[in-house]
């Protein structure tokens, strides 16, 4: 939520959150560029700019976490993401995203994910 706010108000702050969330979100932001490159690297016929604001987010924060966050498992970004797609944005949503994410993780994990 605080992802998709900050890109719909064009803000690189963050407010209400603390811990990990707080954590994610503005290594989510500070990292941006390199996500975005990622994401457009991995969307086939897609750029970040075109996609559905919720995806845009939600592919934010999971590349995030799959290129700095190595102690999540990839299975568990990978589904997490596509469950909250699922409820909250397009009927198609769940299985682009999944093929996205799917992508990235081949391209920045190692094999020694145990989640992958």
């Amino acid at each position: 939520m605080a992802l998709y706010r900050a890109d719909q108000l064009r803000i690189d702050t963050v407010e209400g959150l603390t811990g990990r969330a707080e954590r994610l979100a503005l290594g989510t932001i500070r990292h941006l560029g390199e996500i975005d490159r990622l994401i457009d690297g991995a969307a086939q016929h897609w750029t970040v700019d075109r996609m559905p604001a919720v995806d845009r987010a939600l592919l934010r924060l999971a590349t995030y976490e799959l290129a700095h966050e190595p102690d999540t498992p990839t299975a568990v970004i990978l589904n997490e993401t596509v469950q909250i797609a699922k409820e909250y944005s397009t009927e198609n949503s769940g299985r682009f995203i999944n093929g996205v994410l799917a992508t990235i993780a081949d391209r920045v994990r190692t094999s020694r994910d145990p989640g992958a």
